[in-house]
């Protein structure tokens, strides 16, 4: 009788956290593929939308490059990317409130279960690189989209560049 209740429990339990788990905001916001800011929607992130708790004025303020890019089949962090990440960490250890998610995707190239480990392996190895920096990891959620949510519809190198991201949405 007592293993029944406790089976229940379990039950309602794991579909809180699949329910929790996927939920989502939707939506990406962009940045070219150098790390500036560029003509997509990642443009005037620094204007205090979209923060979780932090105080706009309190500390530095949030970059507005939110999006960066990786080689095919890769979750290695591209040396021209560092300096994006060094500044999210800043704005994150300057705002301690301040919660980030992220977002993982991979192009469509592969199957989709191998494409949806990339995307969270990519945003894995983002969420390394902000720790060792010294962001603490409560700040930080994962997702992964895999080849859904496609940033560039095509079949073409540039649009499947620009699928291989992981954004940052706070």
């Amino acid at each position: 009788m007592q293993i029944k209740t406790y089976a229940k429990t379990l039950a309602v339990a794991l579909s809180l956290a699949v329910v929790a788990g996927c939920s989502s905001s939707g939506g990406t916001q962009e940045g070219d593929m150098d790390g500036t800011s560029g003509g997509m929607s990642g443009q005037g992130m620094n204007s205090g939308q979209g923060t979780s708790g932090s105080q706009m004025g309190a500390g530095e303020q949030m970059p507005s490059v939110n999006t960066i890019y990786f080689a095919f089949d890769s979750e290695e962090i591209r040396p021209e990317f560092e300096s994006v990440l060094r500044g999210h960490a800043q704005y994150m250890m300057a705002n301690p409130n301040a919660n980030v998610t992220l977002q993982g995707y991979a192009d469509e190239r592969g199957t989709r279960e191998y494409n949806l480990g990339l995307g969270e392996r990519r945003a894995q190895a983002v969420e390394r690189y902000l720790t060792v920096q010294g962001v603490s990891p409560s700040q930080i959620q994962i997702v992964s989209y895999g080849e859904e949510r496609p940033a560039m519809q095509g079949h073409t190198e540039e649009a499947y560049a620009k699928n291989r991201r992981v954004v940052f949405s706070y």
